[in-house]
Parts: C-alpha cells; sequence; structure tokens
C-alpha cells in the first residue's frame, strides 16, 4: 500500500470531519506526495482533527462548499489528484429527521458538483493520468433499508433507504453511477458500516456514551437497545478506502465491514465496563451501567444492519485488524486523554437528544 501512495496527489471532501481526519493522516503517514482537504467546516467538523495534519509539508486545507461548482474546479486544478476521496456529507439520522433539507442540499447537489468538477478535470488530463484516476464515492450501508434477524448486506442487495439521510446518500450513489456509464468517469463505491474511533462527532452513538458515562449523566438508549449495527474501527475503514482507490476496480461497489454486529445496548455496556476497568467511573455513580436509561425510539429506526465484505477481501486482500474490545478500550481513552478537541465540539452540540420529528428551520416542531 505504501508503493500504492508514493507521490500521489490527494483530494480529500470532508477531510475535517470524523472520518476524513483519519483519511487525510492515514495518506500523509503513507507517504503521498500531496494531501489536500476541502471542508466548508460545518459544526461536526473541529479544526484541531487536523492539527497533526497541519504541521505537514505534503498536506494543503481549502475552505469551501462542495455545493459551489466554481470553487471544486478551482481547487481540482490547484491539486491536480490522482485520486479524489469523496466524504463530504451530512451524516446523522437523527439530524436528517428534523431537518433533512440540509441533507438533500449536501449530499445530492454537492454529490453533482463535486461529479461535475471532476469529470471536467478528468476530460483534461492526458491519458496515462486518465488511467491512474479515481473518484471514490464514500457512502453508506443504510442506503440498502433494513434486515431482519439473519442475512448479510452485499454488493448486489437492493436499494432500499428508510430515513431522510439514507435516502440522500442513495441518490448520491445513483450520480455517480450515472457519471460514470454516461461520461466514463471512473469511480469507485464504497458502503460501509458504523464507524467509531478517534475524532468521532460526540453526536454518534459510541463517543456520546463515552463522554457522558465519564460524565456521570444518563446513558439514553433507543427503544430498547436492541436494534444492531455493524462496526468497525475507523483506520480499518480508511485502509479498506486506499486499497479500493489502489487495487478495486473502475465502476464497482464494495461493502466495508469488520463483521462486528451486535446490538446496541451490548455496545453500550461494553463501554460502561471499560470506563469502569479504567477506574474513570464518575464520582458518586456505583457502576457506570447504573446510568442506563431506555428512552423513546428514534422514528423509523431500522432494526439491523449487518455486512458481508467478502468482495472487498477477495479483491483487494483487505482485513480488518482492530479487534472491537481492544479498539473500544482505546477510543474510550482518547476521548478521556483529548479534553481540548472535546470542549471544541461542546460548543455546537451539548449533548442534548435529537431526531424526535420534523422541525422548521427555527427548530420549533413544525
Amino acid at each position: 500500500m505504501t508503493k500504492d501512495l508514493e507521490g500521489s496527489r490527494i483530494l480529500i471532501t470532508g477531510g475535517a470531519g470524523f472520518i476524513g481526519a483519519n483519511l487525510v493522516e492515514a495518506c500523509l503517514r503513507r507517504g503521498a506526495g500531496r494531501v489536500a482537504v476541502l471542508d466548508c467546516l460545518t459544526y461536526a467538523a473541529n479544526p484541531l482533527s487536523l492539527a497533526w495534519a497541519r504541521q505537514q509539508k505534503a498536506f494543503a486545507f481549502h475552505q469551501a462548499d462542495v455545493v459551489d461548482l466554481p470553487a471544486c474546479k478551482k481547487i481540482l486544478a490547484e491539486v491536480h489528484p490522482d485520486w479524489v476521496f469523496h466524504l463530504a456529507a451530512e451524516s446523522h439520522v437523527d439530524r436528517s429527521i428534523e431537518q433533512p433539507l440540509p441533507f438533500v442540499r449536501t449530499n445530492v447537489q454537492g454529490t453533482a458538483s463535486l461529479l461535475q468538477a471532476s469529470l471536467l478535470h478528468w476530460q483534461a488530463l492526458p491519458q496515462s493520468s486518465q488511467d491512474r484516476f479515481r473518484f471514490v464515492h464514500v457512502s453508506t450501508d443504510e442506503v440498502f433499508g433494513s434486515l431482519e434477524q439473519d442475512g448479510y448486506f452485499r454488493e448486489d442487495t437492493p436499494v432500499a433507504p428508510r430515513s431522510p439521510y439514507a435516502a440522500s446518500k442513495a441518490a448520491s450513489d445513483h450520480l455517480v453511477r450515472a457519471y460514470g456509464h454516461t461520461y466514463g468517469l471512473p469511480y469507485s463505491m464504497t458502503h460501509c458500516g458504523n464507524n467509531f474511533g478517534p475524532y468521532q462527532f460526540p453526536e454518534k452513538l459510541i463517543p456520546l456514551m463515552i463522554l457522558r458515562a465519564l460524565q456521570g449523566k444518563s446513558l439514553p438508549v433507543y427503544g430498547q437497545g436492541i436494534n444492531i449495527r455493524d462496526w468497525i474501527q475507523v483506520e480499518d475503514h480508511c485502509q479498506a478506502l486506499l486499497q479500493v482507490a489502489a487495487r478495486g476496480r473502475a465502476g464497482q461497489a464494495y461493502v466495508i465491514g469488520a463483521r462486528n454486529d451486535r446490538p446496541n445496548l451490548e455496545v453500550v455496556e461494553e463501554i460502561c465496563e471499560v470506563v469502569d476497568r479504567l477506574g474513570l467511573t464518575a464520582p458518586g455513580v456505583r457502576q457506570s451501567r447504573d446510568l442506563i436509561r431506555f428512552v423513546e425510539d428514534r422514528p423509523g429506526h431500522d432494526f439491523r444492519y449487518a455486512i458481508d465484505p467478502a468482495k472487498l477481501e477477495r479483491e483487494t486482500g483487505w482485513r480488518p485488524q482492530r479487534e472491537f474490545s481492544q479498539a473500544l478500550h482505546e477510543t474510550v481513552l482518547w476521548y478521556q486523554e483529548n479534553q481540548p478537541w472535546v470542549e471544541e465540539c461542546e460548543k455546537s452540540y451539548a449533548g442534548q437528544r435529537l431526531g424526535l420529528g420534523l422541525t422548521s428551520p427555527g427548530g420549533k416542531s413544525s
């Protein structure tokens, strides 16, 4: 993989976000010649996530909105990337339930703008550079809808999104395929399960539960906690993305998962065990699991996600390297040890419940 990256020029949209920041670091540590980020710095983008990257000569940051076609064209012309990783997206299901229109704007219109700019860039390249170029569209397993008690998502699973977020990502997937089929733009598409690890904005389940447990606050679990998600440590996901860009076939989709599907309640209970084992139990709390409270379920909550990554493993040689329990242990420590990063997030999110229903732009129920 290092050889594949040496001297390469990479553009990452949404690179100040969770997965993006980890991907930036992975590329720089593996010898990429240039790594540029396009990010408009929304609430979920923490500038501190790129503190290490900003110290590297090969790194460049461009503050721009992916919806802005002229800005996308300008940045592509400046970076002249071999690979474009498109991660810029509104990504929180609960927020999409409250405010669906920003998801359509960023995830659909933004993808269309970036595709158009990338197509024009690619068409102007010499043949050798065209052959190397790849547009990697980072999507989600949520576009497939919900599984019952058994079965797995695979690349040929029918698309059946059930939340505004999932629908917006499915629409962006269709646009990518259309640009590949109609214009020949060389793309790869990925559908990953739930990520966790450093730099994840604390509206998501694992960091929210970690921080609330450390603070001795209640741990709200939706419904009875029986909904199942397939978890992957973010660095494993980033390695999969690099393998797809380097060794995946153009025009193909790849599902990414680490075979870690488990109920949400089980995940929260394991977080509690780690917090207590590390001696981080909040003052006045006997054991962290005493903080668990069952709350009203999310509207339209998908029951189960689980992924079969056999195609990815077979075609690229990728395998997940991080065992779930050890990675969760390391994640708890990361949040405990990175308080300045957490405090920066708290400027825009205080841990409040989101996603109980549609709201107007002013925040009141419509």
